[in-house]
């Protein structure tokens, strides 16, 4: 059993760790959902995105390319900048069907999720190599005193306790942005004229087309953004968390996303507790034996899912989501 201090970091970094695809894949629900579309695809938005994302880290590590083109900077924003793209795309596909074509909207997010896990497991080379990952914050977080050392600048440094100091900055970009995000898009759903247009078109569409507001390119726009928020999700777990590509690795991390957003009543702050929340149930998977805690793994395993459930159970039809959300709508 190791130190109980050093096992509580642990454990509220993995639960951080985790909680940021799920931020992500919620933000894509909200959304996407606030403007009326369901979207079930996020767990397929993910994975796709996870994998063009880590596919072209791979291409651009590869001998041959040009030093500029692999420098981690440039390297990992171009793989960055295709994860997003790949995401936005995946959305503006299950618009195009659910919206252009009026196919059932849960219907199309499955095709998408299916799709995503037919194509990935396809295309994907095992084996393949990148020359590395997003960084941490920090790069070398010890100095002489064991403290975290937080350099800005040659005669700007800041010295924090070890253990705060790995929870507030030993992070990478990705997880800071996941924070900044839920501030950022629930400040434009509740105080721009972009949110209140959009939370129109899901509450009422037909008044909102009234008011002179077009429905169907406010829909586009946001399913295009809420692929994009996917597209972040999964660009974590391959540029970020784990640095590599799995089959199937965003294992339901979508289907979840969703649960939270319920659970949030479609807003981004309570989608981000509801985030810690599962996040703090899937770092038990690998915690519970720092504290000396000797229990099956397999339940432990299921926590997550099983949370999923009960949140599911507990909260919908007990919560007020968008009226319109689902409906399809014909413009006259």
């Amino acid at each position: 059993m190791v130190e109980l201090g050093v096992a509580i970091v642990a454990t509220i970094n993995a639960m951080i760790r985790f909680s940021v695809p799920i931020t992500f894949g919620a933000l894509s629900g909200i959304f996407s959902e606030r403007s009326g579309v369901v979207n079930i695809g996020i767990d397929g938005m993910m994975l796709m995105s996870a994998f063009t994302g880590y596919m072209t880290n791979v291409a651009l590590s590869q001998p041959g390319v040009s030093e500029s083109l692999q420098a981690g900077p440039t390297r990992l924003g171009i793989a960055l900048a295709v994860a997003l793209l790949t995401g936005g795309a995946m959305g503006l596909l299950h618009a195009l069907l659910s919206i252009q074509y009026k196919v059932d909207q849960i219907i199309s997010g499955t095709v998408i999720n299916i799709l995503a896990l037919g194509l990935t497991g396809y295309f994907y080379q095992e084996e393949t190599r990148t020359l590395g990952k997003l960084p941490n914050l920090i790069n070398n977080p010890w100095n002489q005193s064991g403290a975290v050392e937080l350099k800005l600048a040659d005669n700007f440094k800041f010295y924090f306790p070890y253990d705060i100091g790995r929870i507030l900055f030993d992070k990478d970009l990705l997880t800071y942005l996941s924070i900044i995000m839920v501030f950022v898009v629930g400040w434009a759903l509740f105080h721009t004229t972009w949110g209140l247009r959009t939370r129109a078109v899901g509450e009422n569409p037909r008044a909102a087309d009234t008011l002179g507001i077009n429905v169907h390119r406010t829909q586009y726009m946001n399913l295009f953004i809420s692929g994009m928020m996917a597209g972040l999700a999964g660009a974590f777990l391959t540029l970020a968390a784990v640095g590599s590509f799995e089959r199937g690795m965003t294992t339901g991390r979508g289907f979840i996303a969703l649960a939270v957003m319920i659970f949030g009543n479609w807003k981004p702050s309570g989608a981000l507790k509801g985030a810690l929340l599962f996040g703090f149930a899937m770092a038990l998977q690998n915690q519970l034996q720092l504290f000396g805690i000797n229990f099956p793994h397999q339940l432990v395993a299921m926590l997550p899912y099983i949370l999923t459930i009960v949140v599911l159970a507990g909260f919908v039809g007990r919560v007020q989501g968008p009226a319109a959300s689902g409906e399809v709508y014909e413009q006259e």
